[in-house]
């Protein structure tokens, strides 16, 4: 087994660690620019995934700035990761791989989501809940976004 090969799948299981929507927004925003995914994946071309993927994209975003906002690594916000890292990781792997890159990429999202809270809660402390959200927004949404794109290909 080659790992540059499910690389992509990897990192965006990174992505889904922090933001557990983003990489089911990017891919389905890759999908409605006619962008097309190595992994084959039937969901990712039904219109009605597509459209909740990037609103559940949006809210979580406006939802992270919230005080209310629980961590991420409660049990649904792993569920979330597990399931988002899951897809987008098989949508990125090579065709016949898509099994592997959703392993890869769950095995990836899951620990670091515990590493990239705590590093957002140093965040916090040092600059508060709005600005360090928006700065890890701004990161993770550009990586999920970078990695999509590189990892896509035209129709």
């Amino acid at each position: 087994m080659n790992i540059r090969s499910l690389l992509s799948s990897i990192l965006i299981g990174a992505v889904a660690s922090a933001r557990s929507m983003t990489p089911m927004a990017t891919i389905a925003a890759a999908r409605l620019a006619g962008r097309h995914t190595t992994g084959q994946l039937v969901l990712l071309d039904r219109p009605v995934f597509k459209a909740g993927a990037l609103v559940m994209g949006a809210a979580e975003l406006y939802g992270d700035k919230m005080k209310t906002a629980p961590d991420r690594t409660v049990f649904l916000g792993l569920l979330a990761r597990v399931l988002s890292a899951g897809i987008a990781g098989a949508a990125l792997a090579p065709e016949g791989r898509e099994k592997t890159g959703a392993a890869v990429a769950v095995a990836t999202a899951v620990p670091l989501a515990y590493l990239t809270l705590a590093g957002r809660k140093e965040a916090m402390a040092r600059i508060g809940q709005t600005r360090s959200g928006l700065i890890e927004d701004a990161l993770i949404v550009a990586a999920g976004v970078a990695i999509v794109a590189l990892s896509t290909r035209p129709k």
